[in-house]
């Protein structure tokens, strides 16, 4: 008969799974989302929870508790000072398990395990677009509005300007050909009197 054997073994003896639950909800705690197996999440959850509930007691033995399987101070202190705080009216259900289907290689099922609220609050660290006003929205619009408008003046104005420096290269071409030619008529001329003076001495 199974009497007391609940739970999963994960193919590690008693020692080394309770060595990676530990690290497991170590780092759950200070990430607040973790990416693992769908078995080691699923014996994840409830190990982390009652640690989570110990934490909300905020006495001295119950942080004792929770260093006995939390080695990690930083991490310790996190959970006494936000998440408890977070979880102090919640009787409950602290983490949530979300399947991303099988893993390439062994097609393990892999899952996703976070805290509650944690999206929350990367989402407010970020100041993602949802934190901002109805303001700044209408701002921005505005400034893009502002920006179009520029932009199409700028191209009606640049045709005049063009076509006035496309006569100025037209005049200045017509100029600088000119010259040469009378220069070269003038020589033609020189030589040809040198010619008739040539001849006639002769």
């Amino acid at each position: 008969m199974k009497h007391r054997v609940a739970g999963r073994k994960l193919g590690r003896t008693s020692m080394h799974r309770t060595a990676l639950l530990r690290n497991l909800s170590t780092e759950l705690f200070r990430h607040e989302r973790i990416r693992t197996t769908l078995m080691k999440a699923k014996e994840l959850r409830p190990f982390a929870e009652k640690l989570i509930t110990l934490s909300k007691r905020e006495t001295l033995h119950a942080r004792r508790l929770v260093l006995r399987d939390i080695h990690d101070k930083d991490v310790v202190s996190k959970m006494f000072d936000t998440i408890s705080s977070r979880f102090a009216q919640r009787p409950g259900g602290y983490t949530r398990i979300i399947k991303l289907g099988p893993r390439r290689g062994d097609n393990a099922e892999m899952a996703l395990i976070e805290l509650i609220g944690a999206e929350t609050g990367k989402k407010a660290a970020a100041g993602t677009p949802a934190a901002s006003t109805g303001a700044d929205a209408a701002g921005k619009k505005e400034a893009k509005a502002k920006g179009a408008a520029k932009t199409k003046t700028e191209k009606k104005a640049t045709p005049g300007r063009d076509a006035d420096d496309a006569a100025g290269k037209k005049a200045s071409r017509t100029k600088g050909a000119a010259k040469p030619r009378t220069e070269s008529k003038s020589k033609s001329k020189a030589g040809a009197a040198t010619r008739k003076v040539g001849k006639s001495g002769s």
